[in-house]
C-alpha cells in the first residue's frame, strides 16, 4: 500500500483495525460459520457435519497470498475462500460448504458488521467532540464578543452562544448516526439472483439463524443492489466532517493574528515553521479540514455506487470497497483532531472585548436604532444610524459622537443614558446555550446504543 501521510500524523486506529485485512477475513468465515449454523437450524445439514464445517472456519486454513492471488483471477475473495475452507474437510462435509449461499451474500453481511462497528465508533468520536465543546458552551455563555455576519461584525453575541450552535449540529449527527447505523446493520441472504432459490423454501430460516448468530438485524427483502443502506451511513459521515470542517475554519480565522479570540493548545514546538520561529500553526484545524475534505470526497463515491443495475452490481459494487473504508476512516480522522482543537482550545476574553470596540462602537448600531425607534421610528432610526455610521467613518471618529452631533440636544439628552453597551444586547445567549447542552444531554442515551 501506498504510504498515507495524512493517516501518519492524525489517523483513528480504532477505526482503521475496523477495515484490516484481518477484520475482512475474520468476518468473512464468521459469517461462513454462522451461515452453515443457519443450514443446521433448517435442517439441509446435520449436527456433526455443520459443526465440522464451523470448526474449518478459522483463520489458519486460509492461506492470504493464495488467497488474494486467487481473487485476482475471479474478481472475488470468497471462491478461493471457500475452497480453503473445503480443503480443510473431507469431501462429504465439503459438499455443504456456502450450499446456497452467493459471495455477495457473504461479503455484505460481513460489511454490516464492518459499517455497525464503524457508525458505533462515529458515535463515540462525535461524544468527544460534543463534550468538549459543551464545555465552552457554559464556560463562556457570558463572553461577549463580535458577531460576524458577511465576514465583517455585526452584532455582539458570546462566545457560548457561538459554540451552541456547533454543539446543537453535533447532537443531530448524533442521533443520525444512531439511526444510519441501525439500518445498516442488516444480515444478506438471497443467493444468485436474490430470489434464494437454491435454499427452497427454507431461506427464512436459514437467515434468521444467521442474522441472530451475527447480532445483525433480519430482513425479506434482498438488497444485492439496493445500496442505499451502507449510502446512507457514508452520507451521514460527510455531514459530520462538513460540521468539522466549519468548525475548524471558524477557530483558524478567529486564531488570525489580526483577530487573535482564540488559539490552538500551546506546547514546545507545536505548530512550529521550520524558518518562522514565531509561528504556531493550527494544526488541529488543518489535519480536521484535511481530513473532512477526502471523507466528503469518499462519500459522493457510494451515490455512484447507488447505480447498480439488475440483481446484480456490474462494477459499482467494487467503488464501495474503497468508497466505505475511505468514508469511514476520513471522518473519523476528522472528528478526532477536531476533538483535539476544541479541547485544547485556549479562549482571549479581553481580546474579544477590544474587537468590539475596534470599528469605533459602530457594532451597536443595530442597537442604537432599535433604542431611537421610540423617538423616529424604525425607518427612521435606521437612516439616522446609516448616516452617522457613514459619518465616523469619514470623520475616524466614535459612532456615538457622530451620533450626538446628529440629534437634537433635547433628544440626545433623553436617550444617551438608556443607549445599551455590547454586554446588553446580546439577546437570547443564556438561554440558547443552556438549551443547547440541555438538548446535548437529554440525548446522551442515544451515543451508548
Amino acid at each position: 500500500m501506498a504510504f498515507d501521510l495524512l493517516s501518519a500524523v492524525g489517523a483513528d486506529e480504532a477505526m482503521a483495525a475496523i477495515f484490516t485485512e484481518e477484520r475482512a477475513v475474520r468476518d468473512w468465515l464468521a459469517v461462513e460459520a454462522a451461515f452453515t449454523h443457519g443450514l443446521v437450524a433448517a435442517g439441509i445439514v446435520d449436527e456433526a457435519t455443520g459443526a465440522r464445517i464451523v470448526a474449518a472456519c478459522r483463520p489458519d486454513v486460509v492461506d492470504r497470498d493464495v488467497l488474494w492471488t486467487e481473487s485476482a483471477m475471479v474478481g472475488y475473495p470468497i471462491l478461493p475462500l471457500v475452497r480453503m475452507i473445503c480443503a480443510a474437510l473431507d469431501s462429504d462435509d465439503a459438499g455443504f460448504v456456502h450450499y446456497g449461499a452467493t459471495t455477495q451474500d457473504i461479503m455484505d453481511s460481513a460489511l454490516a458488521l464492518q459499517l455497525r462497528d464503524a457508525a458505533q465508533r462515529l458515535v463515540e468520536l462525535v461524544q468527544g467532540v460534543g463534550d468538549a465543546l459543551a464545555v465552552l458552551v457554559e464556560r463562556y455563555a457570558d463572553t461577549v464578543m463580535a458577531g460576524r455576519t458577511h465576514a465583517q461584525q455585526a452584532v455582539p453575541t458570546t462566545f457560548g452562544a457561538k459554540c451552541a450552535v456547533f454543539l446543537d449540529e453535533f447532537t443531530r449527527h448524533r442521533a443520525r448516526l444512531v439511526t444510519a447505523a441501525s439500518r445498516v446493520a442488516v444480515v444478506s441472504l438471497f443467493g444468485a439472483g436474490g430470489t434464494s432459490a437454491a435454499l427452497a423454501g427454507r431461506a427464512d430460516v436459514v437467515r434468521a439463524e444467521l442474522a441472530a448468530r451475527l447480532g445483525l438485524a433480519n430482513t425479506a427483502v434482498p438488497w444485492h443492489v439496493a445500496r442505499d443502506r451502507p449510502a446512507e451511513l457514508a452520507m451521514t459521515a460527510a455531514l459530520v466532517a462538513a460540521t468539522c470542517i466549519r468548525l475548524a475554519r471558524e477557530m483558524i480565522d478567529l486564531a488570525r493574528t489580526e483577530i487573535g479570540e482564540v488559539a490552538e493548545a500551546d506546547g514546545l514546538y507545536r505548530g512550529a515553521s521550520s524558518t518562522m520561529p514565531q509561528k504556531a500553526n493550527p494544526i488541529s484545524g488543518e489535519v480536521t479540514i484535511g481530513f473532512g475534505v477526502m471523507a466528503q470526497t469518499s462519500a459522493t463515491a457510494m451515490l455512484r455506487a447507488m447505480e447498480a443495475g439488475h440483481e446484480r452490481a456490474a462494477g459499482e459494487w467494487q467503488v464501495e470497497w474503497q468508497a466505505l473504508p475511505a468514508t469511514c476512516q476520513a471522518t473519523a480522522g476528522t472528528l478526532r483532531a477536531a476533538a483535539a482543537l476544541v479541547e485544547g482550545l485556549r479562549v482571549f476574553p479581553e481580546r474579544m472585548d477590544a474587537n468590539l470596540r475596534a470599528d469605533g462602537g459602530r457594532i451597536m448600531a443595530e442597537a442604537y436604532m432599535i433604542a431611537l425607534a421610540s423617538e423616529f421610528g424604525r425607518d427612521g432610526a435606521h437612516d439616522l444610524l446609516y448616516r452617522a455610521v457613514r459619518e465616523s467613518r469619514e470623520r475616524d471618529e466614535p459612532l456615538l459622537t457622530t451620533m450626538r452631533d446628529s440629534i437634537a440636544p433635547e433628544i440626545w439628552q433623553g436617550v444617551a443614558t438608556h443607549l445599551p453597551g455590547p454586554a446588553d444586547y446580546v439577546g437570547s445567549t443564556a438561554a440558547i446555550c443552556e438549551r443547547a447542552v440541555a438538548a446535548w444531554r437529554a440525548n446522551q442515551s442515544e451515543g451508548d446504543q
